[in-house]
């Protein structure tokens, strides 16, 4: 597992502490995958699937979670793609904005 992914789940298990109410998968080019479900917030194994999925370069999604960059704002201006449930990515979104 990447160091990426491993700071990356470290830091969303603090701002996502109580679960997620629905599934969402960040998927980030060339480090790997993170899901965010209601067991938790853990590296994905390859396959799993999401209600949404989240695919950024390391860089965006970096900037992501240090509040840098509003996940709306990325998705926007076409640094962060989406597949799946808007509505699941608006609530994580919320959660991380």
């Amino acid at each position: 597992m990447s160091e990426i992914i491993t700071a990356a789940v470290a830091t969303l298990q603090e701002k996502i502490s109580g679960g997620f109410d629905g599934s969402a998968k960040f998927e980030i080019e060339g480090e790997g995958a993170i899901l965010i479900d209601d067991a938790g917030v853990r590296a994905a194994a390859d396959g799993e699937e999401a209600d949404v999925t989240l695919t950024a370069d390391a860089d965006t999604f970096q900037q992501i979670l240090s509040g840098d960059l509003n996940p709306t704002s990325a998705f926007m201006g076409g640094q962060l793609r989406l597949d799946g449930d808007m509505g699941t990515a608006m609530k994580l979104g919320g959660l991380l904005g």
